[in-house]
């Protein structure tokens, strides 16, 4: 009979892996789920393999990861999570900087099913065990950070930024780069035009090794300051922004309630000095591949780890907002939303088809800092 074994590393990560333990937070990745609905009967909902027919070449049947469902949540992901552009088109000036702690308030479609299914759950407080699904996710992502930027003059501003997301184990960070084209007129006709800005920043994430997420926006702005009695500014701006979402998963165990080394009664690795007796060549030589050798078992289940396809997306977004500075205190609010349906600004028809019928997202951050 032939098998699909995996690599030696596949194996070497199912030894050290294993399932999520007890505790993880409620908005934890929970990638393991995502199975396409062609195999939904290949597990069952805690995550234990139920082998089905050997086809025709052998092959056992395996569980399939649900591409679909992975994109739509890095979409939501990636818009939660991605550089929020909170400034005007004025920067702090040579020698100046800021100091500054944002929070960002992002929708998501928390009664989708790649939601419910994609994220951790509550904990059952009576057995410790992780729940099977995630019954209530949030409607809205938090994401709280200490951003601090710092002006170099001749219109060049550089920010760093960390952060976290609240009943998650995420922390995201990143920097972000910008230039103001036209800034700081106050008399003559410069005086009443806005300033004007371009920039680009980048954000990535750390805490979970299901997925990786890297975000990217291009943005320009333009701002105008009002001085108010003399210590009071407030300052609007408008702002676009070209934004870029690339999401990669982990190798994914989706049936983690099965152990795939008791149920192969591995012996190790087929290599020279340990062959594995039910595989050979068309020569009747033992095979030595590296992969694994069960005794008495069956090896279907290391076929259910699985990578789901890398997402590629794009988003247009429209930025609004207010900074009013009174002395060295600075308070902001903004608006960030879809200009376009998710599904429309993509340029892969694979993505295009993934978030059909998706719903436009919004975000809602606020900024509390000083500026010296």
């Amino acid at each position: 009979m032939k098998i699909r074994l995996p690599s030696a590393l596949a194996v070497g990560l199912v030894v050290f892996g294993g399932a999520r333990v007890a505790g993880a937070d409620p908005l934890d990745p929970a990638l393991e789920r995502l199975v396409s609905s062609e195999t939904a009967g290949c597990r069952t909902s805690a995550g234990r393999y139920v082998p089905g027919t050997v086809s025709a070449d052998g092959v056992a049947a395996t569980c399939l990861p649900d591409n679909g469902a992975f994109a739509r949540l890095v979409n939501q992901w990636g818009f939660a999570l991605a550089p929020t552009a909170m400034h005007s088109a004025r920067t702090t000036g040579y020698g100046g900087f800021d100091l500054s702690i944002e929070a960002n308030y992002t929708t998501i479609s928390g009664n989708k099913d790649y939601w419910k299914s994609g994220t951790q759950g509550e904990v059952d407080p009576n057995t410790g065990q992780p729940s099977t699904i995630n019954k209530s996710p949030p409607s809205l992502l938090q994401n709280y950070s200490l951003k601090f930027r710092k002006g170099f003059g001749f219109g060049l501003e550089l920010t760093g930024i960390v952060g976290f997301v609240p009943q998650s184990s995420i922390v995201s960070g990143g920097a972000d780069v910008r230039m103001s084209l036209l800034e700081g007129f106050r008399t003559g006709v410069g005086g009443v035009l806005p300033d004007v800005a371009v920039g680009a920043g980048v954000r990535t994430i750390t805490g979970t090794s299901e997925f990786q997420l890297t975000t990217m926006g291009l943005d320009g702005q333009i701002s105008k300051p009002f001085p108010i009695a003399g210590q009071s500014v407030l300052t609007p701006w408008l702002g676009y922004q070209y934004l870029f979402i690339w999401g990669d998963s982990g190798l994914i165990d989706l049936t983690p309630a099965t152990d795939a080394i008791q149920a192969c009664n591995y012996s190790g690795s087929a290599v020279p000095g340990n062959a594995d007796p039910s595989r050979t060549n068309s020569a009747g030589q033992s095979v030595y591949d590296g992969g694994p050798v069960c005794r008495g078992g069956q090896a279907h289940d290391f076929n259910n780890n699985s990578v789901f396809d890398p997402v590629r997306l794009r988003r247009h977004r429209l930025l609004a907002g207010v900074n009013y500075r009174y002395e060295m205190v600075m308070v902001g609010g903004q608006l960030i939303m879809d200009l376009v349906p998710p599904e429309n600004a993509q340029y892969q028809q694979s993505a295009k088809e993934y978030l059909a019928g998706e719903e436009k997202q919004f975000s809602f951050v606020f900024e509390l800092g000083a500026v010296f």
